[in-house]
């Protein structure tokens, strides 16, 4: 899998409004674009892609901008990818038969190894919540393979 430049970009706005909750009221999304670096109105349309998953709640007007819809603990990276991607998976590669044979010579051993690393993967950022990676960003957890 391919994480695209979408899941990372909403990944990191929501790690930012993750690291930030402390703070009253709804963040812009030229505060965020600054904290992380973002071009800003690609990032608009990310926050508004995770608005309609309900990830994030917005308030329009003076003050307004992005708040996380749901505490960090209850929202996975899964959800953030699929919000702004659809879903998950190593890649199409078709399926056996229904009798289970198969076209050509390796053909079903490798796609059951794919389907194996898709739900492995898929597993991964099913457990691994914005709660997590605002712990690994402030050093209180170790990171992936440290």
């Amino acid at each position: 899998m391919k994480v695209s430049t979408r899941g990372d970009y909403a990944s990191r706005a929501l790690l930012s409004l993750a690291l930030h909750a402390e703070v009253e009221g709804p963040t812009s999304v030229r505060d965020i674009a600054e904290r992380t670096g973002l071009p800003q109105p690609y990032l608009e349309q990310i926050l508004l892609a995770l608005k309609g998953a309900g990830i994030v709640r917005s308030k329009r007007g003076v003050g307004g901008g992005y708040i996380l819809a749901r505490p960090p603990a209850e929202i996975t990276l899964s959800q953030i990818v699929s919000a702004v991607d659809g879903p998950i998976s190593v890649g199409d590669f078709g399926e056996p038969h229904q009798d289970g044979a198969c076209d050509h010579e390796g053909q079903c051993v490798l796609l059951s190894i794919w389907a194996d690393v898709s739900d492995h993967m898929r597993a991964y950022l099913d457990r691994t919540t914005l709660a997590d990676i605002v712990s690994m960003a402030r050093g209180e957890a170790p990171w992936p393979g440290a």
